[in-house]
């Protein structure tokens, strides 16, 4: 087991993400790759495998700079491209995160 969980961990994030998507298929071997990579993503197995590639991306941006720095960017550079204030924090105002949070991007975005 101790070479899985070290095959697994380099992997990092999206492993896991295949991992646990790989167990909720109830199948085994190749059957339960293909499957679960066609279950991540929307075109397939390809979309998968790019589905993939982005939890990777975002994980390790979340590790560098945290949420709050990531989703402040992502919503001044919406702003930016014009996205109206009212919809951004109707937006916001759906997020899963803490009231604190959605307070600080509601003010990032209102500036």
């Amino acid at each position: 087991m101790d070479e899985v969980v070290r095959k697994i961990a380099a992997l990092g994030l999206p492993g896991v993400v295949l991992l646990v998507t790989m167990a909720s298929t109830g199948l085994a071997g190749a059957a339960a790759i293909t499957a679960a990579l066609a279950a991540l993503g929307p075109a397939g197995m390809l979309g998968g495998v790019a589905f993939l590639g982005v939890v990777g991306i975002a994980g390790d941006a979340l590790s560098k700079f945290g949420l709050e720095a990531i989703l402040s960017g992502v919503y001044l550079e919406r702003r930016r491209q014009g996205a109206s204030i009212t919809s951004l924090h109707r937006e916001i105002d759906q997020l899963w995160v803490s009231n604190d949070l959605k307070r600080l991007l509601r003010e990032v975005v209102s500036r």
